[in-house]
């Protein structure tokens, strides 16, 4: 079995690493190159660095923190936000990105992600899906899910599901998946969701969103299936830190690169 990874989750807005709740309440959590340095000391596995608003606003990823971050990191660095073109896409990886994340523009041009898997090789490609719950108690017996764009602003129409198997067909190397309906409230992932998505795809899936306690993650990655799990709160905030996480884990079983003492 592969290694489970932890990924440190850096939303960053203005320069700055902020959190919110379900996507609203945006509090700030600090300089992005210090965080970033500072889970890579830690032991975390990956990092994700998200620019939260970029597509929202209309603009790109703020290349010069990605190569700043890059700078001090030494493990895997995915960058999201504002990603529109396979040419934006070459810039980010040459400033130090190892992959890219798509989001909103793969929802508006789904061969953007085929052409960036083509020129880059599907290991550098990641879809974000931001999705919440739809009520379909009257209509069907098993839930169902609406992926939403421009940092969870905007309901697309577009199933769940539906989405991540064409993302896959597409090329897409990971998807990294987020409940809006779980998002910074600390009550643990969206498991079924979670497992639902982990079930119709055969790539790897991150799970974010609702990250509480260190039975939330090894919820997510037994029950959920998931390959790894995206925290931002416990660790912006010190509940926990990447060695109690692993520590957790591999007392459960579960295989965790060490964190070097």
């Amino acid at each position: 079995m592969l290694a489970k990874r932890i990924i440190p989750c850096l939303d960053v807005r203005d320069g700055r690493v902020v959190k919110g709740t379900r996507f609203v309440n945006i509090r700030d959590a600090g300089d992005p190159v210090e965080r970033a340095s500072f889970y890579n000391r830690e032991g975390a596995d990956e990092i994700v660095f998200l620019d939260i608003t970029a597509s929202v606003e209309g603009r790109r990823a703020i290349v010069d923190v990605v190569r700043q971050t890059a700078e001090v990191v030494f493990i895997p660095l995915t960058v999201g936000g504002g990603i529109d073109s396979p040419s934006f896409m070459q810039e980010l990886l040459q400033s130090g990105a190892d992959k890219v994340s798509l989001n909103t523009a793969a929802l508006k041009n789904p061969s953007l992600i085929r052409e960036g898997a083509e020129q880059f090789g599907s290991q550098c490609i990641v879809t974000a899906v931001d999705a919440r719950r739809i009520d379909r108690s009257a209509e069907a017996d098993s839930p169902g899910w609406e992926v939403y764009s421009h940092g969870g602003r905007q309901a697309t129409g577009r199933d769940l599901l539906e989405w991540v198997k064409e993302a896959e067909s597409m090329g897409a190397g990971e998807i990294l998946l987020t409940s809006m309906d779980a998002d910074g409230t600390l009550g643990g992932y969206d498991i079924e969701m979670l497992a639902a998505v982990t079930g119709a795809v055969e790539i790897p899936v991150i799970a974010s969103g609702g990250a509480g306690s260190l039975e939330h993650m090894y919820e997510a990655l037994t029950s959920g299936n998931a390959h790894a799990v995206l925290a931002a709160s416990v660790l912006h905030y010190g509940t926990y830190s990447i060695a109690e996480i692993k520590d957790y884990l591999s007392s459960k079983g579960l295989p965790v690169r060490p964190v070097e003492k």
